[in-house]
């Protein structure tokens, strides 16, 4: 059984991220890398959030950055997810933003994701948001 990895905005947007700084241009490379070679080896799903947040972006590459996530499944949103937001929220373990990134957290837990990939160090994949 394949782990399931819940992939977040920042993975398909860093996909096509056209600036060249050496960090910016680094994140797309191991980007690429994964997505192109370690993939596959993952049942990977994602979220309607998502999706509007990359139709709502303003960037050279939306067709494209969109097209790479076009045959991930889409979980749905169950209304406990909506509690499970406002816990998160409460204990101001993510910012008080219902749409934003304690949505998901909320799915990728709700559906028992192993993984959330992503590139949000500020709140996502972040070490001093660790839940014990």
């Amino acid at each position: 059984m394949k782990q399931k990895i819940y992939i977040e905005t920042t993975i398909p947007s860093f996909y096509f991220e056209i600036r060249n700084d050496h960090e910016m241009a680094a994140m797309r490379e191991w980007t690429k890398n994964w997505w192109d070679n370690q993939r596959h080896h993952y049942e990977l799903v994602t979220s309607i959030p998502v999706i509007e947040e990359l139709e709502n972006g303003d960037h050279p590459s939306k067709k494209e950055t969109l097209g790479l996530i076009s045959k991930i499944p889409i979980l749905p949103i169950h209304d406990e997810i909506g509690e499970i937001v406002d816990g998160y929220i409460s204990h101001h373990i993510m910012p008080n933003d219902p749409k934003g990134d304690a949505l998901h957290l909320a799915l990728a837990s709700y559906h028992q994701c192993h993984f959330l990939l992503t590139w949000n160090c500020s709140h996502l994949a972040n070490a001093n948001k660790l839940i014990e």
